[in-house]
């Protein structure tokens, strides 16, 4: 599945680090690295230096995700964390921190206290009840309302109103983030490393 480009370690690599974000660039497929569960209300992140999973927060309210969720590898969005994801048509929980090749179909543009924070639609890539879907388009209307509302809704009883959806963009737009993204990782990253 996953070829990482790295010798055998007695050590564990930390994939955020070691992956690519495209698997295959010309079939719009890329790594994800799960987070979290669709109907979790709990948070989980990637440390990022380490590459552990860590219960980031409860939600503050009973919203509850309704996608898969996660993070593509060496990328950096401009929120100062790796570039999000989410997994639409999901039919089994995947196991988090575990990792799936995604094919993606479309972006959310997304603003969170001011910040962007853009959501990348994906299906996996290896399911074959989501060949027939090409775009986000393809999930339905439902898909878009639902996603927004959770989105624009989540942090409500925290902070009202510092979340806001900007719409949803096709396949074309969501690559076009994803390679910014890897760029701004080299260049606001990857000088962190230590040698």
């Amino acid at each position: 599945m996953a070829n990482i480009n790295h010798k055998p370690s007695k050590y564990m690599l930390n994939l955020q680090h070691v992956l690519p974000a495209f698997v295959n660039e010309e079939k719009s497929i890329i790594n994800g690295l799960i987070e979290i569960n669709a109907n979790s209300i709990n948070k989980y992140e990637f440390i990022t230096e380490t590459g552990h999973l860590k219960l980031d927060r409860v939600g503050y309210s009973s919203l509850a995700y309704p996608v898969c969720y996660g993070a593509i590898p060496m990328t950096w969005d401009n929120d100062g964390d790796l570039l999000d994801f989410v997994i639409a048509n999901v039919t089994e929980p995947l196991v988090p921190g575990s990792l799936a090749e995604l094919r993606v179909i479309g972006v959310m543009k997304f603003e969170d206290s001011g910040e962007r924070d853009d959501k990348i639609i994906t299906v996996l890539a290896d399911d074959k009840r989501s060949d027939h879907i090409t775009s986000y388009t393809d999930l339905g209307d439902h898909f878009q309302k639902e996603t927004e509302h959770y989105f624009e809704f989540y942090k409500h009883l925290k902070k009202a109103g510092t979340c806001k959806p900007l719409g949803f963009f096709d396949k074309d737009e969501a690559i076009k983030i994803i390679k910014e993204c890897e760029q701004r990782y080299i260049k606001e990253y990857l000088p962190k490393f230590e040698e």
